[in-house]
């Protein structure tokens, strides 16, 4: 995984990383268990301060895209595309949420596909 930095982007460099990492991980660019450089070496590489690249590392770990195992470093974590799991969660709601409702499962895709701009 090549990570860069544009710097006449108007977005925060913390930013194109943490962007950067998820992209990877949801086209399969970036597999689970793949290694990232530390902080340190990573923002030598991109010419960044250290601390904006440990920024984006939290961010990344509080989405549960990497895990960091002390020592060892930051990997790409075992979880998953956090969007799709987001997708799911939000899904899983919406079921039960219709189910609270008294919706059968044919009104409530009806509903969605409504939602979603979808015509049957």
């Amino acid at each position: 995984m090549k990570l860069i930095i544009d710097e006449h982007s108007p977005t925060p460099p913390f930013e194109q990383l943490r962007q950067q990492v998820v992209d990877a991980v949801r086209t399969g660019t970036a597999a689970p268990g793949d290694k990232l450089p530390t902080v340190r070496r990573l923002a030598d590489e991109l010419g960044l301060a250290p601390n904006t690249v440990a920024r984006a590392y939290r961010e990344l770990e509080q989405g549960e895209v990497i895990e960091t195992r002390g020592r060892l470093g930051s990997f790409i974590a075992a979880t998953g595309d956090p969007t799709r799991r987001q997708a799911q969660r939000a899904a899983a709601e919406f079921a039960e949420r219709m189910r609270g409702l008294g919706l059968d499962a044919q009104d409530a895709l009806a509903l969605a596909a409504a939602a979603l701009g979808i015509r049957p």
